[in-house]
């Protein structure tokens, strides 16, 4: 195959015109000369991404993201790896090798994430390193437990030396991390960063050599804040989702992140050095940087401003044309692991009298982090309940591993008038978060969810809707535009219920994530994740 253009040279910053020769799969060679009116560029990479949040398989997640020009991912397998362990990293990593797509997974370095929250398996240092062994699994992925690592607990030091003992990068999660605590982490061997939220934090990070991957996901926006850090340290960016839902993912990925870095006033070669070549570099990727002995990954793109990819070749195959995929569907397993029953309203009663304050979670749109509130609560015949009136609404995690009594608490900023959403999307662990108006609400979307041994539910007066997710209880084995339309209509749902946050399913999903600040609650409890400790819902 010849495909001819104005080739985008991203390592000597230069562009010539030319024709790229590909013979199986890599680039054999390139001649400068002609002259032509459309442009070459390499494919982006999306440096820390988790697969399972787009509710789809690898192999449908890449029939999405390679028409908005990505062609390989970084991706941490940690969300099935906490429902299967090891069983769901190679469930990822088979399926991911049915399209001809980059995906390059790590360990999952936190299985549980906590023992704060019931996971439903468990990683330890020798899983680890059976998955470092092999050669399609690349760097250690996220190091959640950083109090671990300040304070040199021995099996998290142990999988870090596994990481340095394979030659494999160790990924980071450090939100908030600064001073003496964030030198010690960045010590162990833990060289990049996807959690910083402002500008400060992340240019602390950088300056300590630390990489910082931008984050642009469904729930967590951070360009606004990082962005204007790039022209700084060219070299240590890049790009990054974390966490997208299919009808994002539906309208970009990587290539939205650039154009927005292009808004900015920032270097085209600059912000193309942190979507293509950055990941590349770092993770040692065999993704096409655009040289002799690459792989025939590349984009065909209209300019270098407007960006409309109108093709995406992967080892040389075009997989998308003029936003078309051309990437056809395959066969989806089921792998799962659902072993709690339906559960009844009366199991979601929160006894109390006329308590003087309550300890709330405060979610925010467009951040994972979430503030903490007290109020007088609400009370009906000894019991605390949802107050509609002052945005405060019942929350409960039911464990999806055994039979148990759900955790419940309260939240404020979901802005629910009537009904509950429910969902077995709960970082990390994936148990089942709801939260509602009535505990019948509550419980009837929990019930769905585990009708259908995993999904994203929305019920009212009016409708009871779900989203079936049977493979771990995380993803569709669907075509993932159909499943784009069905979480779309869940959303709208969701928001017809009063809320007006711009992802309640994806806010929801990090409620129960005990390892980012401040107040969460898990299927053990409240959760303070700044002291790393269980509270009641009325201590001061």
């Amino acid at each position: 195959m010849m495909i001819s253009g104005n080739i985008v040279d991203l390592l000597d910053s230069r562009i010539y015109p030319g024709t790229i020769t590909v013979r199986n799969g890599r680039i054999e060679e390139i001649v400068e000369g002609g002259k032509y009116n459309t442009w070459i560029i390499p494919g982006f990479v999306d440096s820390h991404v988790h697969v399972e949040s787009s509710l789809l398989a690898p192999s449908e997640f890449a029939r999405l993201a390679a028409v908005h020009g990505t062609v390989a991912a970084v991706c941490d397998p940690h969300e099935i790896a906490n429902v299967l362990g090891i069983g769901g990293v190679e469930f990822m990593i088979e399926n991911g090798g049915t399209v001809p797509f980059g995906f390059y997974f790590g360990a999952p370095s936190c299985v549980p994430a906590t023992p704060f929250e019931t996971a439903g398996a468990s990683i330890g240092p020798a899983e680890i390193e059976t998955l470092l062994q092999r050669n399609d699994v690349k760097f250690l992925a996220e190091m959640m437990n950083f109090p671990g690592v300040i304070n040199r607990d021995p099996e998290v030091m142990e999988k870090i030396a596994l990481a340095k003992k394979y030659g494999k990068p160790v990924d980071g999660h450090a939100p908030g991390l600064s001073g003496g605590a964030l030198r010690k982490y960045i010590e162990a061997g833990i060289s990049t960063d996807h959690e910083s939220f402002d500008y400060g934090e992340g240019a602390e990070k950088l300056s300590l050599g630390m990489k910082l991957l931008i984050r642009e996901g469904s729930a967590a926006k951070d360009f606004a804040a990082l962005g204007p850090l790039i022209p700084r340290y060219p070299d240590q960016c890049m790009f990054c989702s974390d966490d997208l839902h299919p009808d994002d993912l539906v309208g970009g990925h990587i290539n939205e992140t650039v154009k927005k870095g292009r808004r900015l006033g920032i270097d085209i070669f600059t912000l193309l050095k942190c979507a293509c070549v950055n990941p590349v570099m770092h993770y040692g990727l065999d993704a096409g940087l655009l040289r002799a002995g690459d792989c025939a990954d590349f984009l065909e793109v209209d300019s270098l401003d407007g960006l409309n990819i109108l093709r995406t070749f992967i080892k040389g195959e075009p997989v998308a044309e003029n936003g078309d995929t051309l990437l056809r569907s395959r066969h989806v397993a089921r792998p799962n692991r659902f072993n709690t029953g339906f559960k009844m309203p009366e199991d979601f009663a929160v006894k109390g009298g006329a308590a003087a304050g309550i300890n709330i979670i405060e979610a925010a749109g467009g951040r994972i982090v979430t503030g903490w509130a007290r109020e007088k609560p609400k009370s009906v015949n000894g019991h605390l309940v949802s107050d509609p009136a002052r945005d405060i609404l019942k929350i409960a995690v039911v464990n999806r591993y055994a039979d148990a009594p759900p955790a419940t608490g309260f939240i404020r900023n979901f802005g629910f008038q009537r009904g509950a959403i429910a969902s077995s999307v709960a970082h990390d662990s994936h148990n089942i978060l709801a939260v509602g108006v009535t505990d019948r609400d509550i419980c009837n979307a929990v019930n769905l969810v585990v009708e259908n041994r995993g999904g994203l539910a929305a019920v009212s007066e009016e409708f009871r809707e779900v989203l079936p997710l049977p493979v771990a209880g995380l993803m569709s084995d669907g075509d993932g535009y159909t499943v784009a339309e069905q979480y779309s209509h869940l959303d709208r749902l969701a928001k017809s219920l009063g809320s007006k946050l711009g992802a309640p399913f994806m806010t929801l999903s990090f409620m129960a994530l005990p390892v980012i600040p401040r107040l969460k609650l898990s299927d053990k409890g409240l959760f303070d994740a700044e002291r790393f400790m269980f509270i009641d819902l009325t201590a001061e």
